[in-house]
């Protein structure tokens, strides 16, 4: 592939701002802890990829689609699967199944409230993320339980050299990627994200592609939930939280469309290698959360900005 044709794919852009904030983190740090900061990239970058991913399916479903509950469905499976395994071993699998089975009861819930109620789906999403969060602070009563050992030190354990989560991340990657590209649900997804009512008169089932993918986000946002809580030490009711606004920018920073119909997987592992990056920059500085988020906002702002100059061009 020649050099104009690399540069004119999406992903390439997201991964070469993550090689230079990682190389601008070395300058600060003066070339100390190349190695820590990569494999921490890969660490924590890897929950934000994760939960990215599923909201590229949802965005690529076309303007207005987008799920806000990511945060609360996290904390909600996180404190209902540990609450369960109670740092028992033996228990990490019925925990993750229960983290995924919540991850499916969130996913139906908000898709019976876009197509049933005909709510748009930043309210319904919003609005049932409050009932999530509601439900994890009831069940959690304040208790920070513990990961059963194995389970902890599997998401803390690394592979090959490379993290574990960061594994499972990448492998899902791969799914996803699969799906998109060599599946026919992949076809309907995008087909309905680029026109809805083209796709439903050539026989699409539209309808059915919109609760697979609200259901599919939902089941990654758990999984994310279950695998931090257990990296973390325990679930808190407010381990999502960040993750909000994070799941939407490696979206758009990854390269996928914000008016749907286009996915980019590589480029929400790349976005996702360069907001940590970008965050561990900052703190090199002494930043505060505050400016992290301006800072994240303003990326995000850019980058539609230039992308419907683009298409303004074209």
């Amino acid at each position: 592939m020649s050099l104009a044709g690399m540069t004119s794919k999406p992903w390439i852009w997201a991964w070469a701002a993550a090689a230079l904030a990682f190389a601008a983190t070395l300058v600060l740090t003066q070339g100390r802890g190349a190695g820590e900061l990569a494999y921490a990239a890969l660490s924590f970058g890897a929950f934000a990829a994760i939960v990215g991913l599923g909201q590229m399916l949802v965005i690529t479903l076309g303007p207005g689609n987008v799920d806000l509950s990511i945060p609360a469905t996290m904390t909600l499976a996180a404190t209902l699967a540990l609450k369960f395994m109670g740092s028992d071993p033996g228990t990490a699998l019925p925990g993750l199944a229960i983290a995924l089975a919540v991850g499916l009861g969130v996913g139906a819930a908000n898709f019976a409230l876009i197509f049933l109620l005909r709510l748009p789906p930043i309210i319904a999403t919003l609005a049932a993320s409050l009932i999530y969060q509601s439900l994890a602070i009831w069940s959690n009563r304040g208790l920070r339980i513990k990961p059963p050992t194995g389970l902890a030190e599997f998401a803390t354990g690394r592979f090959l050299g490379l993290p574990n989560v960061a594994w499972v991340g990448l492998a899902l990657a791969l799914m996803v990627w699969v799906l998109l590209e060599r599946s026919l649900w992949g076809r309907w997804l995008l087909a309905s994200g680029q026109n809805l009512r083209a796709a439903r008169l050539a026989g699409v089932p539209v309808e059915a592609v919109r609760a697979a993918t609200y259901l599919a986000v939902a089941v990654f946002a758990a999984l994310a939930g279950y695998l931090l809580a257990s990296f973390s030490g325990g679930a808190a009711l407010n381990m999502g939280a960040e993750y909000l606004l994070m799941s939407i920018a490696v979206v758009v920073i990854g390269g996928s469309s914000i008016a749907g119909g286009n996915s980019n997987v590589p480029g929400v592992w790349g976005a996702a290698l360069f907001m940590f990056l970008v965050v561990s920059m900052l703190n090199s500085y002494g930043a505060a959360a505050g400016v992290r988020n301006v800072l994240t906002g303003t990326i995000i702002i850019a980058i539609v900005i230039a992308a419907s100059s683009r298409r303004a061009r074209i």
